[in-house]
């Protein structure tokens, strides 16, 4: 039985040999030099630098030549945010699978708390997102665990932009009163939240690093499940340990 051929779309294959076109000249390229390298018509070649340059993907020079654009960027910030997060996957898959419990990944990035990675399953749902967990900091574990590893003046700076709402009756509305529990909270890397982000889940964290950038990695769990407590922490940092260890592989 003959194997059928794949559909291809002619005019993303262009496009893309364009681009590759493009990049092999950092100063850049006129039109048809471009044409000829990429083996197109001129006319064709015209139409797709317009609607690459339109879309951001390539920049036209004032001499008419042509550079990769800042889109591009955007792709490969994004592609190697794609790459850390397989090398650390199947720890999260792993850390839910032992404690039936959500993993939760977070960094803190342009000063707001970014949610990396949830890995979760039928039997070990994720926690209701009905806040945001970059407005939530003083109310989650995750959150918490990044305020206390930064400096003082990153923290203030979270703290004056995202008011201390309560989002349960447990949790932490005043400032000082949070920076204390932050500053006194034991030398343990373990933090935890007891019904202060949603009744009937606490969440344990503990921290990461992606290089210099710092992260938190964490669990959610029933509160009827609160005498597991101490399995759950056990197995939270060796897990971190291997977070850290990955991410580091792909600086």
């Amino acid at each position: 039985m003959a194997t059928e051929e794949p559909t291809l779309i002619a005019s993303v294959q262009r496009a893309f040999r364009l681009l590759e076109a493009v990049g092999a000249h950092e100063g850049g390229a006129p039109a048809r030099q471009l044409a000829r390298e990429a083996g197109l018509a001129l006319t064709t070649t015209y139409h797709l630098l317009r609607t690459l340059a339109h879309d951001g993907y390539l920049r036209q020079l004032e001499d008419d030549g042509y550079v990769l654009g800042n889109r591009l960027d955007t792709l490969q910030s994004s592609g190697r945010e794609q790459t850390q997060l397989s090398y650390v996957r199947p720890a999260l898959a792993s850390l839910r699978d032992d404690l039936s419990a959500a993993a939760y990944l977070t960094f803190y990035e342009d000063g707001e708390i970014q949610v990396a990675e949830i890995v979760d399953s039928p039997r070990a749902p994720r926690v209701d997102i009905w806040v945001g967990f970059e407005d939530a900091g003083h109310a989650t574990a995750l959150g918490k665990c990044l305020l206390r590893e930064l400096g003082d003046e990153a923290r203030n700076d979270y703290l004056s932009r995202h008011p201390l709402a309560d989002l349960t009756p447990r949790t932490i509305t005043g400032r000082s009163e949070l920076v204390r529990r932050l500053d006194t909270s034991p030398r343990s890397p373990v933090v935890t939240d007891m019904e202060e982000y949603a009744l009937g889940t606490y969440c344990v964290a503990v921290p990461v690093f992606r290089g210099q950038t710092p992260g938190s990695l964490g669990v959610s769990l029933r509160v009827d499940r609160l005498s597991q407590i101490n399995q759950v922490r056990d197995r939270l940092i060796p897990a971190a340990k291997r977070v850290t260890r990955g991410l580091s592989l792909t600086i």
